[in-house]
């Protein structure tokens, strides 16, 4: 029996030894296919100002990389502008990605401001070229004033306690997150970077030093999975954005928004000047429904809209009911205060319109509305081009004699004429002085000469 018990012991002891081997010849092959995804590299360009149609692109782009099972999905930052509404929202989408996201805030100068800030709070790895910033010298979150007191801290501790979790999640410095949240901070690559610990994962040159830089790190997604990222040697492949995105893009842009809406209303002012087929009307009302979809994307004070719109009424009734400049000065005004301020600064810091846009359209109508003034003075000096008092100072012959009364032929017609001074006969030549019941006063040639050389002062020289 004790050797039956010895049998038995040693059979375990040998069936639990190999199974523990196989278990360490196992456990790091799925440890290593759990951490290398082998999936695509996917990479994509984010400027312009960060809208509600920037976060759909970028949106669809995640999509893409998690269906693919993604090595990466690494997005360049290069915007200096974006409606925080909308950049909070998928910041917490990026923090849940189900692959990693990297964020790098490039090129060189780049000013990401506090959209950029967010991003790189989400990011699983974040990232900064040289002379980069992100961040804001105003509070990062805006909370309305008509809130009591303790629910704005309420709000603002809900903020900054999640973003708080992102970095702390990475191992990054979340230090600064209370103080950017609630005052407002901006860190550049050099700061970010020299913190203990950093608030940045790297600082990188360009696009090849950061594939070299991340790969073979490791990445802890939300939900618990372990991806190594194998970047080195690879080229990414971009999301293109589709053409309707593009559209979109284009539109978000507070300065193109601006100008559709200026073009748009020059459109329809041309329209009632000269009414014809509505070509003018069609394109019109086409521009006016860009800027329209632009704008609703976009936090806009109403206020600053109502002067721009004021001011295209004004500058459209200038050429109405003409003012020699005033109701053009006013608009003119009126438009470039509104163009200023149209987008809130608090809700989407970095966006607004250019101004050297404001100046080309300011100074564009300007020059407009000057040209037609100086054309309409001018015009008013010339002769009548049409009509009966086109006739006058024009040359005619004599058909029948002018006694005084008489027919002469001019421009293709005969008319009856009457001469202001001595009989003319026929064939000889006369000058139409003036029109009168349709009838032309004219004056003979000769009498035009004798007048010319009395009115000319007599010579007092002497001939030697």
């Amino acid at each position: 029996m004790p050797a039956n018990c010895s049998s038995h012991q040693r059979s375990g002891m040998l069936i639990a030894a190999l199974a523990i081997a196989l278990l360490l010849l196992v456990w790091p092959a799925g440890s290593a296919r759990a951490q290398q995804s082998g999936g695509p590299l996917y990479l994509i360009e984010v400027s312009g100002i960060v809208s509600a149609p920037t976060i759909d692109y970028l949106r669809r782009a995640v999509q893409i990389a998690e269906a693919s099972s993604a090595d990466a999905l690494i997005i360049s930052y290069s915007s200096t502008g974006g409606v925080l509404r909308d950049v909070r929202v998928f910041a917490a989408e990026v923090a849940q990605a189900r692959v990693p996201i990297v964020v790098f805030i490039t090129p060189r100068g780049t000013q990401a401001g506090p959209a950029g800030a967010l991003f790189v709070t989400a990011a699983h790895i974040s990232a900064l070229s040289p002379d980069t910033s992100f961040g804001s010298p105003f509070p990062l979150a805006q909370v309305d004033d008509t809130l009591s007191q303790q629910t704005r801290d309420l709000l603002l501790d809900n903020v900054s306690s999640q973003m708080r979790k992102w970095n702390e999640t990475r191992g990054r410095n979340a230090e600064w997150i209370d103080r950017a949240v609630r005052e407002g901070v901006i860190l550049n690559n050099q700061q970010a970077i020299s913190l203990d610990p950093p608030a940045i994962d790297l600082v990188a040159a360009d696009l090849r030093e950061l594939l070299t830089l991340i790969d073979g790190r490791i990445v802890t997604l939300d939900d618990g999975r372990v991806v190594r990222i194998s970047s080195i040697g690879r080229t990414p492949t971009p999301i293109e954005p589709t053409l309707f995105e593009s559209l979109r893009l284009a539109l978000t842009d507070p300065t193109v928004a601006f100008a559709l809406l200026v073009l748009g209303s020059m459109a329809i002012y041309l329209e009632l000047n000269t009414p014809g087929i509505g070509l003018f009307a069609g394109a019109g009302f086409l521009l006016l429904l860009g800027a329209a979809a632009g704008f609703l994307a976009l936090p806009v004070l109403w206020w600053a809209m109502t002067l721009v719109i004021l001011g295209l009424v004004l500058i459209g009734a200038e050429f109405v009911a003409p003012t020699h400049g005033g109701l053009m000065i006013t608009g003119l005004v009126m438009l470039g205060i509104g163009g200023g301020n149209l987008i809130d600064a608090t809700q989407a810091p970095g966006a607004g319109v250019a101004w050297w846009a404001l100046l080309i359209v300011i100074g564009g109508i300007a020059a407009t509305a000057a040209l037609g003034l100086a054309l309409a003075l001018r015009s008013r000096k010339r002769p009548a081009a049409i009509g009966t008092e086109a006739l006058v100072g024009r040359l005619a012959q004599v058909r029948r004699r002018l006694d005084p009364r008489g027919m002469v032929f001019v421009e293709g017609a005969l008319w009856q004429a009457i001469s202001e001074t001595d009989p003319v006969e026929v064939g000889d030549w006369v000058r139409v002085v003036a029109v009168h019941n349709l009838q032309l006063i004219v004056r003979p040639l000769e009498s035009e000469d004798s007048t010319t050389r009395e009115s000319q002062p007599p010579s007092t020289g002497r001939v030697v």
